[in-house]
C-alpha cells in the first residue's frame, strides 16, 4: 500500500509541469507557441531565457522530490525509488492536470538521476553537451545522453534494477522525441548553431 502511493505522489508531482504553471501566471500556454511542446527548450525558445530557468528548475525539482520521498519512505525497497522515478518522468510527460499534453521527460529524469544515480547524471550531461556541441541538435543531444546510460550501466555493473531503468528510460527518451528524429530525417530539425562550439567556424571568402 505504501508502494504505491508513493508511486501514486511520484505520477502527481511529475504531472506539475513547470512551463504550464509558470505560464499560467504569465497568461500564456507554451503548447500553442513553438514547436508546441512544455518542455524547456521550447520554453526557452519562445518565452526567454528567466521563463526557462524556471521551467527547468520545477521539472528537475519535481524528479528530485519524488524520488527523495521513495527513498525515505519506501522502506528500503530497492525497487521503488527506480519505479518512482518512472512515474515522475511519465507524469511529465501525460501530466493529470493538464489534459496529459506534457514535455518529453529530460528535465525530470535529471532530477532522478540527481538523487538516485549521480556517476550517470554527470555522464549524461557530458554526452549532452559533446553532442550538442559538435552539431547544435538540443533533441538529437538529449535522445544520446539517454542512451548514454544503458553501456555506463553495463561497464559498471550495474545492479537489475539501474540497468532497467537505464534502459527503459532511453528507449522512453526516443520515444517522446520521435518528432525531432523524424524532422532529423527531412532535415527540418531547427539547429542552434551558437551551440556548436566544438565546430570550427567557417570563414567567410571576400
Amino acid at each position: 500500500m505504501i508502494a504505491a502511493l508513493l508511486i501514486l505522489i511520484a505520477y502527481l508531482l511529475g504531472s506539475l509541469s513547470g512551463s504550464l504553471l509558470l505560464g499560467r501566471l504569465r497568461g500564456v500556454d507554451i503548447r500553442t507557441q513553438g514547436s508546441g511542446n512544455a518542455g524547456g527548450t521550447n520554453a526557452l525558445r519562445t518565452q526567454g531565457w528567466r521563463f526557462a530557468l524556471g521551467t527547468v528548475l520545477v521539472d528537475v525539482g519535481k524528479g528530485v522530490l519524488a524520488t527523495w520521498l521513495a527513498l525515505r519512505f519506501g522502506g528500503g525497497e530497492a525497487w521503488l525509488p527506480w519505479a518512482a522515478g518512472v512515474a515522475a518522468v511519465l507524469g511529465h510527460v501525460w501530466p493529470v492536470f493538464h489534459g496529459f499534453r506534457g514535455g518529453k521527460g529530460a528535465g525530470t529524469l535529471v532530477g532522478v538521476l540527481l538523487v538516485l544515480w549521480p556517476l550517470g547524471l554527470a555522464v549524461m550531461i557530458g554526452s549532452w553537451l559533446l553532442v550538442l556541441g559538435i552539431g547544435g541538435y538540443v533533441g538529437l543531444a538529449t535522445i544520446l545522453a539517454a542512451a548514454s546510460l544503458v553501456p555506463l550501466a553495463l561497464l559498471t555493473g550495474a545492479d537489475a534494477w539501474r540497468l532497467g531503468f537505464a534502459g527503459l528510460l532511453a528507449l522512453f527518451i526516443l520515444f517522446t522525441h520521435r518528432s525531432n528524429v523524424a524532422r532529423l530525417r527531412a532535415g527540418t530539425e531547427p539547429r542552434f548553431e551558437r551551440a556548436r562550439v566544438l565546430v570550427p567556424r567557417r570563414r567567410a571568402h571576400d
